[in-house]
């Protein structure tokens, strides 16, 4: 059994700027298929404006407010706010308030499956 605690675990710098904790993915337990992380983006701060080739993406607002954009299309975001954002689709998250959600990835999360342009 693996059982994982955010507290335990080193934050660090996505390719798209936001700061991620990984919770559960392929360098901390033998997972195969998706990973689990908890996203931070400071007030007035914003993701990188990037998408994905193969994964899928979900995230879960925990607390904070922002707007999130995804291919063209805006929506404010909350607490308790779920947004799916499919492989290929160019994707942003501004934070109005300081913003925490989880970040799920299938597959796993990989900076090399990070593009710009």
């Amino acid at each position: 059994m693996i059982v994982q605690n955010l507290s335990a675990q080193p934050p660090f710098i996505t390719k798209d700027g936001s700061t991620i904790r990984s919770i559960l993915d392929c360098t901390n337990a033998p997972v195969q298929n998706q990973s689990l992380a908890e996203a931070r983006v400071a007030a007035g701060g914003r993701t990188e404006r990037h998408y994905h080739k193969i994964a899928e993406e979900l995230y879960f607002i925990l607390e904070g407010a922002g707007e999130v954009e995804l291919d063209g299309e805006r929506r404010a975001v909350r607490p308790g706010d779920a947004i799916l954002i499919p492989p290929g689709a160019w994707h942003t998250i501004l934070a109005t308030e300081p913003l925490r959600f989880l970040c799920s990835c299938a597959p796993p999360y990989s900076h090399k499956d990070t593009y710009f342009t």
